[in-house]
């Protein structure tokens, strides 16, 4: 394991009515829980085959024993700290680069289709770059990272989080600092049903097995046809 380069991932204890809210509009609430799960699986197994530190950062802070009876004991497992996400990510950094790596990316839980290769991306980038950022279609991003070196807190205060311009925001404050960043292809959050359709569109070639999201989605996911 490359003991410099740590991915966090960000993830939400797998309750009905706290996770993709937005979905129950169209989606019953067992469903949308079951979908979630895995989003994270298909991540975790993504992840699991690079050469870097991984951990999980959870929340809220309560979820521990849960998120262990679900995932597993081998992975490491962090309580997400903060009153809002800005301050939770800074906090998710800070200690990170505490335990000695040098190279920190901090991702959500709501892109189950993200490559191995866009990580890579990442990665690499940051031996030229003093940050890398991926933004979502939303206005938001979907990933953020940084050397330890050059680890900017500013960018996770003063942001209008949930809103669709938290990516222009964030690149404003790093444009300000004069930060060189490497920007990562756009990717989709699955947020919306019309981001599950889309979803469905973009892997009509992907074979069962794949993703787990989308073989649920496929048969269970009670999708209209579109």
């Amino acid at each position: 394991m490359n003991q410099q380069v740590c991915i966090v991932i960000f993830v939400r204890s797998p309750d009905k009515g706290s996770v993709k809210t937005r979905l129950t509009a169209v989606l019953d609430g067992d469903t949308v829980v079951e979908l979630y799960r895995r989003f994270v699986l298909d991540l975790l197994r993504t992840l699991s085959h690079g050469n870097f530190g991984l951990r999980i950062c959870f929340y809220p802070a309560e979820a521990g024993r849960k998120l262990a009876d679900w995932l597993g004991e081998g992975y490491v497992c962090n309580a997400q700290q903060g009153k809002d996400l800005g301050e939770r990510m800074e906090n998710a950094f800070h200690a990170a680069f505490a335990e000695g790596f040098q190279k920190v990316l901090i991702i959500g839980s709501d892109s189950p289709d993200l490559p191995g290769e866009l990580f890579e991306e990442a990665i690499n980038a940051l031996a030229s770059k003093d940050a890398v950022i991926g933004p979502a279609l939303d206005g938001g991003y979907y990933l953020i990272g940084f050397n330890s070196d050059r680890f900017l807190t500013e960018v996770f205060r003063g942001i209008d989080w949930g809103m669709s311009t938290v990516f222009q925001q964030t690149m404003g404050v790093l444009n300000r600092h004069g930060y060189a960043v490497h920007v990562l292809p756009q990717w989709r959050d699955m947020d919306t049903y019309d981001d599950l359709i889309a979803f469905l569109r973009n892997h009509e070639l992907t074979p069962a097995g794949q993703l787990l999201a989308l073989d649920y989605l496929r048969t269970h996911g009670g999708m209209r046809n579109e």
